[in-house]
């Protein structure tokens, strides 16, 4: 999978994200827990993990797990619960280790990298969670645009310094004007949105693009997800820090 083709997958998921919080919370939900499973399927692959059946299921379960705490969640501070995922995630990594039978060959490498897919997979609550700020629907839709059009940039072959500011300005273009557009936003806030996606893609993007394994779907599916999936909670942050 090239590179356009991921950008055209992480647009995708970005703009589903966007139509979901558009017809409420539920959707949007639901839309969350499918983004987690989209990372979880091809974690193991992209990190080269030795055995990719148990860091499946740990990424998943952690994934729905945090989608479904905060979903469940009623009142302040909706992602309350997340720690108490997190911490039940990492003990499944290491039964997840124990369980194996193979001598466990690169046994560091493989519990990190499973942690590591935890936090990315619990990270796609905090798209439940913006939905409850005070802009809710409106900042994840923001936020959904300005990481769709940052991915479509990315792809153009402008070189990597160049391409890198190329994404970060206009996904703070799209940020701004779309929070312009919108009824619970303004400009500066839409335009901090665009700042945190136009950061994600650039820096993934520079990240992940010399890694062999994208050359394999699941590994490229969920590095196209990856930004989508961690934007979730730092939009979150900009919901509560700076539109309030």
């Amino acid at each position: 999978m090239d590179l356009s083709t991921r950008a055209v997958v992480t647009a995708c998921l970005a703009a589903g994200v966007a139509v979901a919080a558009y017809f409420g919370p539920v959707p949007l939900a639901a839309a969350a827990a499918a983004l987690a499973l989209v990372v979880a399927v091809g974690w193991p692959r992209l990190l080269d993990v030795p055995v990719h059946g148990g860091t499946r299921v740990v990424v998943a379960l952690a994934g729905l797990g945090a989608v479904g705490a905060t979903a469940a969640t009623r009142g302040e501070p909706a992602l309350r619960h997340l720690p108490v995922v997190l911490a039940l995630a990492v003990v499944l990594a290491f039964v997840a280790e124990l369980l194996r039978r193979d001598g466990r060959p690169r046994l560091v490498e493989s519990l990190s990298g499973t942690v590591s897919g935890i936090v990315v997979a619990t990270s796609c609550a905090g798209w439940i969670a913006t939905g409850r700020t005070d802009a809710g629907a409106s900042l994840v839709v923001t936020c959904a645009v300005a990481l769709a059009i940052a991915s479509a940039v990315s792809a153009l072959p402008l070189g990597l310094w160049a391409g890198g500011l190329a994404t970060l300005a206009l996904a703070v273009v799209a940020g701004g004007a779309v929070g312009w557009a919108m009824p619970d936003l303004d400009m500066q806030s839409g335009a901090w949105s665009g700042v945190v996606a136009g950061l994600l893609v650039a820096s993934l993007h520079a990240l992940f693009d010399q890694l062999p394994d994208l050359r394999g779907r699941l590994g490229a599916l969920s590095a196209s997800a990856l930004p989508v999936a961690v934007g979730g909670t730092l939009i979150f942050v900009v919901g509560r820090v700076i539109v309030g």
